[in-house]
């Protein structure tokens, strides 16, 4: 690999360029029209202007990026997450245009982004599951039975979703044919496909994932992280590892991960996803993500491996050359998703010219920011400023490292969550690990009155 495209903005563009920059590897960065000037582009060894504003003109644009890589000579496209980092066509199209893809093969990225197939998978390697349907529901049987032999509150999901969308809730039995023909709706209009199945619902549940990663001869994982702060199913803060789980259910789900990927012949990095139900003591396969993730630098804060070389690695042919009993573990990481939003405005975008942006430094701080002060926050992306990431030898002080770095971030011009972040490390309930994935909403006072 000589030359690698970015096929990405924002803070995991350059994240991906620094890396590659310290294997020497030449960049090119993409940029829409709205995106000139961008960190990404500034850091790249080269840039291509690919379209306007509109994601979907430039950097959802296939053709676009391909072309670019073309005319600057790129041997390899690096998708980061989001846009097309899980779109098998495009993995497919930039294999057959004679360019490296760095990620898992396309048709990993197919049986994984069907979630009623995942499942299937997911119960073929052992991984523990939630009871639900196999396979996608047929909605001309009698749906209501199959609801009331898994049992209320259920939820019913889009086969082909993600990122928390294509979820509804059913209470009762008068609930489910009514709710599944809304789903279906939402399904095919988001996902272009009707299929959805149920499965059980878990209250106060806990947010878990596990990392892996394989070069087609190995698989290994580099622990678990906790995602249970969330707003309306959209992570806001990650740690690593993950707290208060108990040790056989923690080698579960890394165990089960792994042979996951073992039997799919995942190539790259990729994570699992778990619930954990406190009350049942039991964890069950949510989905499988094949991408890198937003909160993958937690992992490599205790483990030290890089996980941009590693995808590099594997991609260029390259072998992992250790096994798992050569991943050590060490300390404690959190990150903190910062926004350009407003949290006591009902998180209302937040775009505009930022004035100042001084982050934080000091022992184990990282921060993956894609923007700096003097650049204006553009409203047609994800509202993702970047990263905070603190590491300490334990859960506690890592709590008090990330109170002090909280505190001393300050970025002036734009609205962010950063005031959010230092209400959230302050409470007991987070101390003590006991928050889930309604936690903010459920907690009076937190946000504001209009939130």
């Amino acid at each position: 690999m000589k030359k690698l495209l970015v096929a990405n903005r924002g803070e995991i563009a350059v994240r991906i360029i620094r890396t590659a920059r310290e294997m020497g590897i030449l960049t090119v960065a993409v940029v829409s029209e709205a995106d000139r000037g961008s960190n990404a582009e500034r850091l790249a060894d080269e840039s291509v202007v690919i379209g306007p504003a509109p994601a979907g003109l430039s950097y959802l644009n296939h053709e676009a990026v391909i072309a670019a890589a073309r005319e600057t000579g790129a041997d390899a496209i690096h998708p980061g997450y989001g846009f097309l980092s899980e779109n098998a066509e495009f993995a497919r199209k930039v294999a057959a245009a004679g360019f490296t893809w760095v990620g898992p093969s396309p048709e990993s990225i197919d049986l994984m982004g069907d979630k009623s197939r995942a499942r299937e998978a997911a119960l073929a390697a052992g991984v523990p599951v939630l009871s639900g349907t196999e396979g996608a529901l047929d909605t001309s049987g009698d749906i209501e039975a199959i609801a009331d032999e898994i049992g209320y509150p259920l939820v019913v999901k889009a086969s082909a979703g993600g990122g928390g969308r294509g979820i509804r809730r059913i209470e009762s039995r008068a609930e489910v044919r009514s709710t599944v023909e809304v789903a279906q709706a939402e399904a095919q209009a988001a996902f272009n496909s009707s299929a959805v199945y149920f499965e059980r619902f878990v209250t106060r549940a806990r947010h878990v994932e596990v990392q892996v990663l394989g070069d087609g001869e190995t698989w290994v994982h580099l622990g678990d992280r906790d995602c249970s702060m969330q707003r309306r199913q959209q992570k806001v803060i990650e740690e690593a590892p993950a707290p208060n789980i108990p040790d056989n259910l923690r080698q579960q789900m890394r165990d089960s991960s792994v042979e996951l990927a073992r039997q799919s012949q995942y190539l790259g990095a990729g994570t699992v996803e778990f619930l954990y139900d406190p009350e049942r003591q039991e964890v069950a396969f949510i989905e499988m993500n094949t991408r890198l993730q937003v909160e993958h630098p937690i992992s490599e804060a205790i483990t030290g491996i890089d996980l941009v070389r590693e995808q590099l690695r594997i991609a260029s042919g390259e072998k992992l050359g250790y096994g798992q009993e050569d991943v050590n573990f060490t300390g404690h990481a959190f990150e903190f998703r910062i926004n350009a939003e407003d949290p006591d405005n009902n998180f209302m975008p937040s775009p505009g010219l930022i004035e100042s942006l001084d982050l934080s430094g000091g022992p184990g701080v990282r921060s993956d920011f894609g923007f700096s002060a003097g650049q204006t926050v553009v409203p047609f992306y994800d509202s993702l400023l970047g990263k905070l990431v603190v590491w300490a030898k334990d859960r506690e002080q890592a709590i008090s490292r990330a109170k002090r770095v909280l505190a001393e971030t300050e970025i002036t011009g734009i609205k962010t969550t950063v005031p959010l972040m230092r209400r959230l490390v302050d409470l007991e309930d987070f101390a003590e690990a006991k928050h889930h994935t309604t936690y903010i909403e459920s907690v009076p006072g937190l946000l504001g009155e209009s939130a």
